[in-house]
């Protein structure tokens, strides 16, 4: 007979308590790896239906990269790099995983001072590092049509960033879509179905990769 701190039991109750505890998992099943977008109007998919945006086909891609994935679209059409500051803390929810951070391109169609968009990513990425979440930036190339140095240093904004924090770069969000009437809507701006699905393509490995570096 065995004996517990709250009296005798018998082997088979006994047997029974060990067996019972062993197939109870010590801890719940994980829940999904939540993947949050957080851009403007091209993460919040302008102008497409929600199944053929920006989040919904990169959670596609990363099924089989990163199986279990979902991905959370926190894109706001027209914002800037200082609203995305501003609304970081409750537009990235706390079961977030890895943050994308999509944000500068509205910076350039108004031609801000690249010091003030650099400062305002800096914030988020500060902001989302000291809450646990990885991230993961997404740059810009501005056009050199808009004057060279302004276009050498607001490109420079996302390497520095990149390097400063040691965070995951995607160097170029538009990189095999801009310019491409074929992969782009009638704005010339925002991508369509096929420039999403290249965009989506080549950001995946990019997320999956800081997906498993949190294992």
């Amino acid at each position: 007979m065995a004996s517990t701190p709250y009296g005798p039991v018998t082997r088979r109750a006994f047997a029974a308590l060990i067996l019972g505890a062993a197939a109870t998992p010590a801890f719940a099943a994980p829940g999904p790896r939540i993947v949050t977008m957080l851009g403007d109007s091209i993460t919040a998919g302008y102008g497409l239906p929600a199944r053929v945006a920006l989040p919904a086909r990169l959670e596609a891609k990363l099924a089989k990269l990163a199986p279990g994935t979902r991905v959370r679209a926190a894109g706001v059409s027209g914002d800037t790099s200082a609203g995305g500051a501003a609304r970081v803390d409750f537009s990235v929810q706390k079961d977030t995983a890895v943050c994308v951070v999509a944000l500068g391109g509205n910076d350039l169609l108004q031609g801000l001072d690249p010091k003030a968009t650099s400062a305002n990513l800096d914030r988020i990425i500060r902001r989302l590092r000291a809450r646990g979440i990885t991230v993961v930036l997404v740059g810009l190339t501005a056009p050199t049509a808009i004057g060279r140095g302004y276009s050498r240093e607001f490109g420079a904004i996302f390497p520095a960033l990149a390097k400063r924090y040691g965070v995951a770069l995607y160097p170029n969000l538009l990189a095999g879509v801009a310019g491409d009437p074929k992969l782009n809507q009638r704005d010339g701006i925002h991508p369509n179905p096929a420039g999403v699905e290249i965009i989506a393509e080549r950001l995946a490995p990019v997320v999956a990769r800081a997906l498993a570096a949190r294992r």
